[in-house]
């Protein structure tokens, strides 16, 4: 990491749009500068002082399940150069855990998340801004595919849980965030033209910095 202000690039999505494929092709163009990927998916809000019934009810797909104050204090101490301690949600217990990930500045850094054009500070905060528009039949399906296989979740329960709450949630608050979008890239990070339109205008940015 240089002396050198930092790029910071956000890039939002509903869930299973593609927004990780995304990050991975931006850091593949940049192996010649650090790059340091910020998950909003880490900065849930600490439940510790729910009861487990009430933390059971927690919606992971509205923008008041996220702890932005946080995030945005982390972002900018990245951007000040200043190392950070990132938080770990622990989703067994549907609250922070107790351990947190040392995490120090880089040339390159990318604020990854569904809600992360949803708040106006923190995306004052970002160069880029970038939203990953997928259709809906493959959201859900990848969605479908990863939470089964990763998470040891049942079809009925996936199933459920985006017809009650990620889907509702996604056309109230994450669908109208594209409008905020300097890049808006379809079908993520199979999209190479944008990809590479994207790299460009991020070197240009780091070589001004």
């Amino acid at each position: 990491m240089t002396n050198k202000k930092p790029v910071i690039i956000g890039v939002a999505g509903g869930s299973g749009s593609g927004k990780t494929s995304v990050t991975k092709a931006i850091q593949n163009r940049f192996t010649n500068q650090s790059v340091l990927v910020l998950e909003q998916d880490f900065y849930y809000k600490d439940q510790s002082d729910m009861p487990m019934e009430e933390r059971l009810k927690t919606n992971y797909d509205h923008p008041l399940a996220f702890d932005n104050d946080l995030l945005i204090e982390h972002v900018e101490k990245l951007r000040n150069q200043q190392s950070i301690e990132k938080p770990v949600y622990d989703y067994t217990i549907h609250t922070r855990s107790e351990e947190v990930i040392p995490v120090d500045p880089k040339d390159v850094i990318i604020v990854e998340g569904i809600l992360i054009l949803d708040n106006t500070r923190l995306m004052d905060l970002m160069d880029i801004k970038v939203f990953v528009d997928t259709d809906a039949d493959l959201r859900i399906i990848r969605r479908l595919l990863r939470d089964i296989n990763e998470r040891g979740r049942s079809i009925d329960s996936v199933i459920n849980q985006y017809i009650q709450m990620v889907r509702p949630a996604h056309l109230q608050f994450i669908e109208p965030t594209k409008r905020y979008a300097d890049v808006i890239i379809p079908e993520g990070g199979q999209n190479e033209v944008a990809i590479d339109l994207l790299a460009t205008k991020i070197e240009k940015i780091l070589e001004k910095s």
